[in-house]
Parts: C-alpha cells; structure tokens; sequence
C-alpha cells in the first residue's frame, strides 16, 4: 500500500531501538526523510546509518534528553518544519505505591507527559500552516487497564492521554491528526528490564519469566517493533487522515476489555 509519505519528514524520538526504531524504519520505508533524536550518540547512529544503508532516505541525529528543556531545544532546531512527530520515551521504574515520592512523579511527568506536550506544541503550529500533519505518540497499554507495579507511567501517560484527547479535536479541522498507540509488552529492552525483575523477585529465570508473561497474552507472544512501526506508518499517512484522538492498542489481547 502506498502510504502517501514520500518526501515527507518525521522526527522521532527515543529512536535508536525497541519501538521508536521500528516506527523509525517502517515510515523511512515509506519514503519519509527523519530526524531521530536518542539519548545515545553510538546506538543513535548506528541505527541512522542502517536505515540509510537500507532505505533511499536522510537521516539527520540529534542526541540528546528529550525530556529536558535544552535537549528538546537541540532536536526542534534541528529539524526544523516536520510533518511528523513520533513522541516516544522510556517507561519510568517499576515499584510499590509507596516507594514513590515528589520528585519521582515530577521526573515521570516530565518524561512521558510534559515533555511530549512540549514537542506537541512546538510543532503543531506549522502542521497547522501547512494544512497537514501527524502526531502519534507512544504511550502504553496502562492507560486502559492499568499496571500496579507502574504507577508512575499510569499516572503521567494518563495525563498525557487528556491532554491528547481534547487538542486533538481542536486541530483535525486543520487536517492535523493527533493519536496514541499503547504497546502491550513487545520483544523490547523495556520487557528484557521488566521480566528481568520479574525473576529475580521469584528467583527464577528470565526465560521462565518471560513463559509465563507470554502465557497471559492470548497471542501466546510478544509483539515485534516491526509491526508496531507498521502501525505507526499508517496512522501518519493519507489514509488515516479520518482517524482523530484515539488510543490503539498492540497489546496481542492482553487488556480483556469491550471496548
């Protein structure tokens, strides 16, 4: 299927690995030019230049700490006009309710709240001009069925999904569209980090671990980056343009929910 995407440009964060990258390749294999931002120059670029290697694409890196103010700074003037924002960020750390104090909500909310409302309204003005743009952000599963252990994402992802909800439907008249998608657990560092406590907690192995998460999910598996990046492409393409303020779940049916 032909997207609609090419020549277009994209700027994704947290791009270097796990779904940022996938969401990274497939919208290079529609022909999008990319600015990638990560926090690691050596696994930033060596992602960029695989993707140059394989795809007929330019690929601008920018490292750096989205999440702060002088990081998103280095990554906006760098790219300058975009059609697409892929918002992306590690999950803060797992932990008990009462583990958490002040600064641990406030560094969560800048990460995976603030910080891609910032890159959200810095970007959308131009979309606006322009009359075409695509924002996805990456938030989580938790949002619809949350997760006790990840209290601090539940809590910022959820506020971010708010604020989506409502600034989505003020500029789709603009032909700006503003969705999530919420990751289940995928064959990412971010599961290898999770199951890894999982273990140690029970004493037992990762690949024990990793068994019984995998048997809770009715696909009896993990998801890939690939085809969540495939699901990004096409909520930032021409065909998606009807799709307004939604929260779409790749979680392989683990949430039991209706609706």
């Amino acid at each position: 299927m032909d997207l609609g995407l090419s020549g277009k440009s994209a700027l994704v964060c947290a791009a270097s690995r796990g779904l940022g990258r996938g969401c990274a390749e497939a919208l290079a294999e529609a022909g999008v030019n990319l600015i990638l931002n990560a926090r690691g120059a050596d696994d930033l670029e060596a992602t960029a230049q695989t993707i140059r290697d394989t795809y007929v694409v330019q690929v601008t890196c920018v490292a750096g700490d989205i999440a702060t103010a002088e990081g998103r700074k280095a990554v906006l003037d760098a790219a300058g006009s975009v059609d697409i924002l892929v918002n992306n960020a590690g999950g803060p750390p797992p932990g008990h309710w009462s583990d958490w104090n002040r600064d641990d909500f406030i560094a969560a909310l800048d990460a995976n709240m603030l910080a891609p409302i910032a890159m959200m309204q810095a970007v959308l003005p131009g979309m606006i001009d322009r009359g075409w743009g695509r924002i996805v952000n990456i938030t989580s599963g938790s949002v619809k069925a949350p997760i006790p252990q990840l209290g601090l994402s539940n809590s910022a992802r959820t506020g971010l999904t708010g604020f989506v909800a409502g600034t989505s439907r003020q500029v789709a008249e603009h032909g700006v569209t503003i969705n999530n998608l919420l990751p289940g657990i995928h064959a990412t560092d971010r599961a290898d980090s999770l199951d890894g406590n999982v273990a140690k907690a029970n004493d037992i192995t990762l690949e024990q671990a990793r068994a019984q998460r995998q048997a809770t999910i009715p696909a009896r598996r993990y998801g890939t980056a690939a085809e969540f990046g495939a699901t990004c492409a096409f909520l930032c393409s021409d065909k998606a343009g009807f799709i307004v303020g939604q929260n779409i779940l790749l979680d392989g049916g683990a949430v039991n929910a209706t609706l």
